[in-house]
């Protein structure tokens, strides 16, 4: 069962040499008689030789081997015939001519290929059916090793700056301000519950009062949220919390993290500081909290120009105190009648009523709208969109926000209907970090007529703003800040509310919390206030999201080792699954299942 050496490890220099080989079986090939495999371990191939004439008891045995059978060979290393060289592997200017072998397992047929370009094309609930076959291919063992070397990178730096990693429990209390969370019954006090940790935030607080200065921790974080390519239940965090810091320090210590992670993982050095852009900023020209600034395509607010324009839906809206913005998609007239209703229904679903375009075609500008434009309005669309031939303009005509977002998603849509075309190229390796800061530190509810934490009711306010928490809350900024890279948030975190009357009033008078609420779930954490809270702050980064742009993939679900479907199952071990009745007596819970 001993290897003396690894599938990617022989040379030239080891000919003449017995060596022993562990592995799976990755092909076979019979070559007039003598079979030739290529065995297969985590670091890589070298290729076997069983000859039956000069061992027929090995080729007895060889003969039943079936590819991803698990075996053991004993053997020389032997030069490879000339012409048969296989120079894009370590291991091809040598073979191994087999003296013993061991069968450990026979392999059934998989399912699927176990190689890139065929596992790539299987349909993906098959691959996490059969999981322990998938992560057999070489991209994914790759993929696991990206996440590998990321943990140890992350660790190793902050070490060097001082912190240190402190577990802190996936069991807490119900704290249903934020996402849904998981409820876990607890069976020795019937009738209550545990949460399953959205996130280390309040413990990590909690630290910072215990005088621990410098926590960090790569942790389990659970959130009961509906799923996509970037979201999973259950994922991982990388947290951090730090006192006596600025938000300087704050930015000088992550953009140090991701600068070595980068070098670590890929070897590429990236470049800092990064560029900081206020959230008003982000909004205004990209559409989004989070902007891709690998391509133009900035939206521009035409609101003044229409203020008294013959088109009444666009007047309207910019003397209601709404906002006129577009966006130009140079090259894009060629849209089809169905790619432009696919727009107009993602417009309509983030709450516009339609979608008005112009197509600029043979000299002309087509739409239904043009004929009530004035040739100064024209003339100023073209001045600031620099339109041309061949253009596709889109318009959104509502409260700002909301005109912001609409036409931000529509951007991001329109730059990927252009690179299907080869009209743009947005490569995923064109690392653009920012940090986008001074966001607003509450957002108003209307449907529940109040304010509510645009980050998390910890954020700091920004000092010259906080004389506004009493008369206007939605004009004070908070000690925000993301990190966005190419349109993916990687972390978020904030300066903290270190003083206990601040933390009680924002929960209090600004987020209208009854106090008796403010007390059950928080009251441990204000009272630990009251004995010496050190000014703090940090930030959490999405492990499963760094280590996709890593590894060049869109889904966290290919850099996690067994995650869950979109509809949060686990299909090769079949979860989530009933549980017997004497179970449920134990936690003391009845199941009520919906009509």
């Amino acid at each position: 069962m001993h290897r003396s050496h690894h599938c990617a490890q022989l040379t030239p220099t080891d000919l003449g040499a017995t060596v022993s080989l562990l592995g799976w079986v990755d092909s076979i090939r019979d070559h007039g008689g003598i079979l030739f495999i290529d065995l297969r371990d985590r670091k890589g191939i070298t290729q076997v030789m069983f000859d039956p004439k000069a061992n027929p008891a090995i080729g007895e045995q060889a003969a039943h081997l079936k590819p991803e059978s698990v075996i053991g060979i004993k053997g020389k290393v032997v030069a490879r015939p000339e012409g048969t060289v296989n120079a894009a592997l370590p291991t091809g200017g040598v073979e191994v001519d087999a003296i013993e072998l061991t069968i450990h397992n026979i392999s059934d047929t998989p399912p699927f290929p176990l190689d890139d370009v065929g596992g790539d094309k299987v349909n993906e609930d098959m691959r996490l059916t059969y999981r322990y076959l998938d992560l057999r291919r070489p991209k994914m063992r790759k993929n696991l090793h990206v996440r590998h070397k990321a943990a140890k990178s992350i660790r190793d730096y902050f070490d060097s700056q001082e912190f240190i990693e402190v577990e802190t429990p996936a069991l807490f209390k119900s704290t249903p301000e934020g996402a849904r969370e998981y409820l876990v019954p607890s069976r020795i006090h019937p009738g209550q519950f545990y949460a399953l940790s959205q996130s280390p935030q309040q413990f990590k607080q909690i630290l910072m009062v215990a005088g621990v200065e410098k926590y960090f921790q790569i942790a389990r974080c659970f959130r009961d949220e509906d799923l996509r390519s970037d979201r999973q239940m259950e994922f991982t965090q990388v947290d951090v919390e730090a006192s006596f810091v600025t938000r300087e320090d704050i930015y000088a210590l992550f953009e140090g993290m991701l600068k070595k992670l980068w070098q670590d993982v890929l070897g590429q050095d990236i470049p800092t500081p990064f560029v900081r852009m206020p959230f008003h900023d982000a909004m205004n020209r990209f559409g989004v909290d989070k902007p891709d600034v690998r391509f133009a395509m900035e939206l521009v607010d035409f609101t003044e120009l229409f203020k008294t324009s013959g088109f009444k839906v666009f007047a309207s809206t910019a003397t209601g105190g709404g906002a006129i913005k577009a966006i130009n998609a140079k090259g894009l007239a060629d849209l089809t009648q169905g790619e432009l209703k696919t727009l107009e229904e993602i417009a309509k679903s983030l709450g516009a009523k339609g979608l008005a375009f112009i197509k600029v075609e043979g000299g002309e500008w087509k739409s239904p709208i043009v004929k009530f434009f004035s040739e100064t309005e024209k003339a100023a669309l073209t001045a600031q969109l620099g339109v041309t031939e061949g253009d596709m303009i889109f318009f959104a005509a509502a409260p700002w926000e909301k005109a912001c977002a609409i036409l931000g998603r529509i951007r991001l849509e329109a730059a990927q209907l252009l690179v299907k075309r080869g009209k743009m190229t947005i490569r995923h390796d064109d690392w653009k970090f920012l940090w986008v800061v001074d966001f607003p530190l509450m957002s108003h509810d209307e449907a529940e007529n109040r304010y509510v934490a645009t980050h998390h009711p910890f954020t700091a306010p920004v000092a010259e703003d906080a004389a506004y928490l009493d008369s206007d809350p939605k004009k004070v900024r908070g000690q925000h800040y993301d990190v966005v890279l190419n349109g993916m948030e990687l972390g978020g975190g904030s300066i903290r509310i270190h003083n206990p009357a601040m933390q009680k009033k924002i929960f209090e008078d600004v987020l209208k919390i009854p106090a008796d609420v403010v007390e059950s779930r928080f009251g441990y954490m204000l009272k630990a206030f009251t004995y010496g809270a050190p000014p703090h702050g940090g930030i959490a980064f999405g492990l499963d999201r760094m280590c996709a742009l890593l590894c060049g993939t869109t889904s966290i679900r290919d850099v996690i080792a067994f995650p869950k479907t979109q509809k949060g199952q686990d299909l090769m071990a079949q979860s989530p699954t009933p549980v017997t009745a004497k179970q449920l007596k134990d936690l003391h819970i009845a199941i009520a299942m919906p009509e």
